[in-house]
């Protein structure tokens, strides 16, 4: 997975974020102390399914949910962690079927 946190609540261009590659796993699983891990909060979650050349289809879905989704829909983005997990991929990473988790709550 892929996995960026505390993202700037507008989406500036440019600002800082904590990005990490990582596995998801239950709440009670002991993690080693020289890893970090960070607790997602329950709640409700946007996900939107991509195939294609890679990184262009995810990076095409993601600016997508802010042109097209959001503004068509009664959602916008909750704080939490944003997610990718990358369920097939090519070989060579040239292409990849992806999920993108994003946290919502009702507009």
């Amino acid at each position: 997975m892929q996995v960026c946190d505390d993202l700037d609540p507008d989406g500036t261009e440019g600002s800082e974020l904590t990005y990490l590659h990582g596995v998801a796993v239950a709440q009670d699983t002991s993690v080693a102390d020289d890893l970090d891990a960070i607790e997602v909060p329950t709640g409700v979650w946007a996900v939107f399914h991509t195939a294609g050349p890679y990184p262009q289809t995810l990076q095409t879905t993601w600016a997508a949910t802010a042109t097209a989704w959001f503004p068509a829909n009664p959602w916008r983005l909750r704080p939490g962690p944003a997610i990718v997990a990358v369920l097939d991929r090519a070989d060579d990473f040239s292409t990849a079927t992806c999920e993108l988790w994003l946290p919502v709550e009702s507009a």
